[in-house]
């Protein structure tokens, strides 16, 4: 008799156990879901925070060919026909101290205020040089600009920003004008103005680089 009883109360115990245990493992099973989808989302997310920066760094490395162009134009612009004859110092005519964007786009014979590098608007085709897109799917755009406070004047009269004399930097000097440039077109010892190459490049998803470099 009291086995039975034993048996039955056993069997009763038994049957609620099973249930607790299968509400504890629903239980489990969902916070095991969450998790995995997080952690899924958190994968995703890496991964687009270092596609991006990829796009950033590939087109922060395609601004150089902008900057390579840009100085192509200046040395052009230097070697015009009728440049030799003049002096960029004192001669207003000189290529190099007028802004005129049909004949020699994307240069500037000053530092604009009203030209904002850091709007759109600035970057139409009226200011800039626009490369062809690169194999990457970058577009390189460049603005020049002589670093004086008044366009379209010989530079003497210009009030301009003038480099300083060479320096080693480990190594790499910066040499004078005396150094590179001869010949009755050259402006006098220790009067180059700097010039500033501002490169904006767009690239896939909406990636922006903006890079700049000073030349004389």
């Amino acid at each position: 008799m009291s086995i039975n009883k034993m048996k039955n109360l056993s069997g009763h115990h038994l049957f609620k156990q099973q249930g607790v245990v299968l509400f504890i493992a629903l239980v489990a099973l969902v916070v095991m879901s969450l998790a995995a989808v997080a952690l899924i989302r958190s994968v995703d997310t890496n991964t687009l925070i270092g596609g991006n920066l990829s796009f950033k760094q590939a087109a922060t490395t395609s601004a150089d060919a902008g900057i390579e162009a840009a100085i192509a134009q200046l040395i052009g612009m230097r070697d015009a026909v009728g440049n030799n004859a003049k002096n960029v110092l004192n001669d207003a005519t000189h290529t190099m101290n007028n802004t005129d964007l049909t004949a020699r786009p994307g240069y500037h014979s000053s530092v604009d205020p009203d030209l904002i590098l850091t709007e759109d608007d600035t970057w139409d085709e009226a200011n800039n040089v626009s490369l062809v897109e690169d194999a990457s799917g970058n577009t390189v755009r460049y603005i020049v600009q002589r670093m004086c406070r008044t366009p379209d004047v010989a530079i003497q009269n210009a009030n301009c920003l003038f480099s300083t004399g060479a320096e080693d930097k480990n190594g790499q000097e910066v040499p004078l004008p005396q150094n590179v440039c001869f010949g009755p077109g050259c402006p006098v010892a220790g009067q180059t103005p700097r010039i500033r190459v501002t490169v904006r490049v767009e690239g896939p998803k909406n990636a922006i680089s903006y890079v700049q470099a000073f030349v004389h």
